[in-house]
């Protein structure tokens, strides 16, 4: 063996060709083969198959089916124990196959058996079982497959979830999920409103979000009705409403309603059918805005929560991304980020070819890769840096798809670094950085979040903040707290009080007025 080829070795730190935390030969060594026992656990809805053998393969259970109730699962872990007991086996795993949320219950069952419980991918029992089984696929099969995968390394250990990071990982899951039935439905409005009133959408960039314009389409149901009611109705109407009238949109409704083309047939089935749909879109929205709300709650308690000092980074990315990654503590670095969300090329070799620029690597989480996508894109929209990374990639005539995973894979470094080091954001190019509980109180305010709920928020933020770094957090705090303290106005203004005393939580005095006629109250 070559020189380079053994230090290439050395480099890869390749001690076992086993998987490193589904390595089991260590044990198996210390209590001897035919005294380490291997379960597996073939999961189905309602039902599950096991057996068990000992590491050579001999099967000392043959496979028995266990229901998925408390008292099926008593049964089976009674069966295995009296087994362990006859054939004096003296440590042991329990494989199970991963498959949809239906493993969870077997899983937690062994679990609490004090039984150690690993997970094998479905991919990793097909490619053990075709060389046996090819075209062959049955329980007794998979059970097989699952075995030898097990033994091989392939049953692998999880990371358990604090109970902060699983309950925001549920949570945004679940906003995502209505975040997305939400666009479904503005589609489906857009097309029932096209047929109701032809062009009236296009009047504006996002029709859903305009006060206005869904009550002009909820009350006017045909271009006839806008130019019989003139600027006048259109204005007494939104004023009955309490809605604020700006002139120039209504000129423009106007305008359309001038040169409209006749709307399709059965505008009455169109009108009930699109309001319907913006009841149900207008429901979503206050859910997705408290779930939003609960998200922030969560973040603010991990230390992603330092990603907001990061330059186009928000409350709701940082959250997301929070849930789908878990404790930082799982990573040993930025590398282990990119390989989980599959960041990566594909690569073939075979002795002296070697193509390591394929396409990116299939075998990915999903959930994670799609999260550091997103995240990607908003960078080269609103980070200078990046947006100026992506107009030189794209003179060089990169693949915008090149250039997206690449912003991907310079943030996971930059991620690692904040969460990781309990640091906040800095990079050579951007001379300033953001500010976190400024982030924060802006979010609250726009979701119109309760000053205590706000306060509570802050106040956990701020132990999350290196205290080095108080003073820089205090100054557009201050600056806000100096502007509230110094407006004319006769009702109370709590967030200054709030203001005051994040301030004080930071270390900086009391703001003084230097306004000399301000209001007493």
């Amino acid at each position: 063996m070559s020189r380079k080829t053994r230090s290439k070795r050395r480099r890869s730190g390749r001690g076992c060709v086993q998987k490193a935390n589904g390595v089991l030969h260590p044990r198996v060594q210390k209590v001897g083969p035919q005294h380490f026992g291997v379960v597996c656990v073939d999961v189905g809805k309602a039902k599950s198959e096991w057996m068990l053998c000992d590491f050579y393969g001999k099967v000392l259970i043959e496979p028995t089916e266990v229901l998925h109730t408390r008292c099926g699962f008593d049964l089976a872990i009674l069966v295995l124990r009296e087994a362990l007991r006859k054939y004096r086996i003296r440590d042991q795993v329990v494989a199970v196959e991963r498959t949809g949320n239906y493993h969870l219950p077997v899983k937690r069952a062994f679990a609490a058996a004090s039984f150690e419980t690993r997970i094998v991918h479905p991919f990793a029992t097909k490619q053990f079982r075709q060389p046996a089984d090819p075209g062959n696929k049955t329980d007794p099969n998979d059970l097989d497959a699952m075995f030898r995968a097990t033994v091989t390394g392939f049953g692998l250990l999880e990371q358990e979830l604090d109970d902060v990071s699983r309950r925001l990982r549920l949570l945004t899951r679940h906003r995502r999920d209505l975040v997305e039935k939400r666009s479904s439905l503005c589609c489906q409005i857009r097309e029932h409103l096209d047929a109701l009133l032809p062009g009236y959408a296009a009047l504006f960039d996002e029709v859903w979000e305009s006060a206005i314009a869904i009550h002009v389409a909820r009350h006017f149901v045909s271009p006839e009705l806008i130019r019989e009611a003139n600027l006048e109705g259109l204005t007494h109407s939104l004023r009955q409403a309490h809605i604020r009238v700006h002139q120039g949109v209504l000129q423009r409704i106007l305008t359309w309603a001038s040169n409209a083309t006749s709307p399709a047939d059965a505008t009455d089935i169109h009108q009930r059918i699109w309001t319907t749909l913006d009841d149900d879109r207008a429901a979503k929205t206050l859910e997705i805005q408290a779930l939003e709300r609960d998200v922030a709650s969560l973040l603010v308690q991990t230390p992603y929560v330092l990603l907001l000092s990061h330059p186009g980074i928000n409350v709701v990315s940082a959250g997301e991304l929070a849930g789908e990654m878990g404790p930082i503590t799982h990573y040993l670095n930025a590398k282990a980020i990119t390989g989980r969300a599959g960041l990566f090329p594909s690569r073939y070799q075979s002795v002296d070819v070697d193509r390591a620029d394929g396409k990116i690597i299939r075998c990915r989480n999903r959930r994670l890769r799609t999260i550091l996508m997103m995240i990607a894109d908003n960078l080269i929209q609103c980070n200078h840096h990046f947006r100026g990374l992506n107009a030189i990639w794209k003179t060089q005539g990169k693949d915008p798809r090149w250039s997206r995973v690449k912003v991907a894979c310079r943030f996971t470094r930059i991620l690692y670094q904040i969460v990781a080091g309990r640091q906040v954001f800095r990079h050579p190019s951007q001379r300033d950085r953001a500010y976190i509980l400024d982030k924060l109180l802006t979010f609250h305010r726009q979701h119109a979040t309760p000053l205590d709920k706000t306060l509570v928020d802050l106040n956990r933020a701020i132990h999350q903040i290196p205290k080095a770094e108080y003073n820089n957090e205090a100054a557009p705090l201050q600056t806000h707290c100096e502007r509230t303290q110094n407006r004319r106005r006769r009702d109370p203004q709590p967030i200054g009080d709030i203001l005051l005393v994040v301030l004080a939580k930071l270390g900086v005095g009391a703001v003084q007025s230097t306004s000399e006629d301000r209001d007493p109250s």
